[in-house]
């Protein structure tokens, strides 16, 4: 029996775990599993995948993604975290203890924090991945700054692909926006807005097929769908806008989620089962910062050492 179980390791469940902890509660982090794929939740969520990480606080030379995820669980292990580096399969709510399983494995706790993030959505492409952190990545508010006064591309459509265009506008030289079809899903006001933006720039009904570079991209290669011509453009770095997806599969039908899929935050961090917070990505699908995350799973573990202490 633990007071606090914690799913996801990432800058949200770790620092519930420092906080819980340092509560006085016996805590244990199901970390997620070895391998990255859509079956499996990365040990550190998504900054294992990011190169330097310069707008965290606390380093102002910028440290690499995987090493601030490694300081994180050492000083959470430092106050007694315990870990499990498995995914968990399944849950029960519906009675107390809580249940958490790992497949016939049961943990059971009196509360219990969601911290297993959102992953971003990607083409699918070898050489996106092999360039990823190099040139491509997938949040322009984490890397836009890397790519003052060059050239960029946008992938995609919707309302995130325009607000990341129009923040990249604020550093880089020309930013071009692909998208696949002729018509765009924003919403009108941020179509206006992107729109009326001179540094953006436009390809219509056109897909990636390649990202070009050996050890940094260089260009894309590119076919319109109506057409089927193939063309290249040469780009310093390749921005991914298509969404995200957040990891609660695992969840359906043991606590509310909205139609995206992210778990819905009742007061404060509860979720809709007393004694469930969630904290991070797996409910902001707003911010997606790491700092953020990381105020969230304060704010998660604040709520679990309350309501454990109201339990006893």
């Amino acid at each position: 029996m633990y007071d606090v179980l914690i799913i996801g390791s990432g800058p949200a469940g770790l620092t519930a775990a420092i906080y819980a902890c340092r509560a006085n509660l016996k805590v244990l982090c199901i970390a997620g599993g070895p391998t990255v794929d859509d079956s499996y939740r990365l040990p550190g969520g998504q900054l294992m995948l990011t190169t330097t990480v310069e707008n965290f606080p606390g380093f102002p030379d910028g440290i690499m993604g995987p090493n601030l995820m490694l300081l994180m669980r050492k000083q959470a292990e430092k106050f007694g975290t315990e870990f499990v580096d498995d995914n968990v399969t399944t849950v029960d709510f519906s009675g107390r203890p809580l249940k958490v399983f790992i497949g016939d494995t049961a943990y059971e706790g009196k509360a219990v924090i969601i911290a297993t993030g959102a992953k971003a959505k990607w083409l699918g492409l070898a050489s996106e991945k092999r360039l990823r952190g190099k040139g491509v990545s997938a949040c322009a508010t984490c890397d836009g700054f890397l790519f003052k006064d060059k050239e960029v591309v946008v992938i995609g459509g919707g309302d995130v692909a325009m607000e990341d265009s129009i923040y990249l506008t604020n550093m880089c030289m020309k930013v071009t926006v692909i998208h696949r079809r002729d018509k765009l899903r924003a919403s009108p006001i941020m179509q206006k807005r992107a729109m009326k933006n001179p540094k953006i720039h436009w390809m219509w009904d056109t897909v990636v097929e390649e990202i070009l570079g050996s050890t940094r991209v260089e260009g894309i290669r590119l076919r319109n769908v109506k057409t089927g011509k193939v063309t290249e453009l040469r780009t310093d770095g390749v921005f991914m806008s298509i969404g995200h997806d957040p990891d609660t599969a695992f969840l359906k039908g043991h606590v509310e989620m909205d139609e995206k899929g992210y778990v819905v935050k009742k007061e404060n961090t509860m979720t809709s089962v007393p004694g469930v917070f969630t904290a991070g990505d797996v409910h902001d699908h707003r911010y997606r910062q790491a700092v953020t995350a990381a105020g969230y799973g304060c704010q998660a573990a604040v709520d679990a050492q309350r309501y454990v202490e109201n339990l006893e």
